[in-house]
């Protein structure tokens, strides 16, 4: 006899697709080159999940935060790398943007005073890994940003088209 699925024991790739209403076996279908039997190997941790998988599961559940997941829990790389980022408002995204913004802006000459010959003294330690905690808050709401638009790209709000790279 098999284990009944409760909510604790669930990944958040299996999770994510009931979310969205979808079997493993019409998720299948809609991703065409996954079968439902390795769905339910990614979702039970039986085989290594692939990034390909990631980017296919993502796009299909419209859940573009499978990509940060994957990439800050499950990549060797990416947990070194990789902050988990979570779904947050526009409006908060804004003001934590807009915050960062301000304390850097009052840091920027003591960050140039520090990096001018290119070497981190002892004096400028500490304002330099203040600064750059700064930076890195700074970094996660710029990610904050780019996955709350992911996520309207994926729910059809807004259009690809309208943000062309640069």
């Amino acid at each position: 006899m098999g284990r009944k699925s409760t909510k604790a024991n669930k990944s958040i790739y299996q999770l994510t697709r009931e979310e969205q209403g979808l079997t493993r076996e019409k998720a299948g279908e809609l991703m065409e080159y996954i079968s439902p039997e390795r769905i339910e190997k990614i979702e039970n941790e039986k085989v290594r999940i692939l990034p390909d998988d990631i980017i296919a599961m993502a796009k299909c559940y419209k859940a573009p935060q499978l990509c940060n997941y994957y990439c800050s829990h499950d990549c060797e790389i990416g947990k070194k790398y990789v902050h988990p980022v979570e779904m947050k408002e526009l409006s908060q995204i804004a003001v934590e943007t807009l915050n960062g913004l301000h304390h850097l802006e009052k840091e920027k000459d003591r960050l140039l005073e520090i990096v001018e010959d290119g070497r981190i003294n002892d004096y400028e330690r500490d304002d330099f890994i203040r600064i750059k905690g700064r930076l890195d808050k700074l970094a996660l709401s710029i990610s904050s940003l780019q996955l709350w638009l992911d996520q309207k790209i994926a729910e059809g709000e807004l259009s690809e088209d309208d943000f062309p790279d640069d």
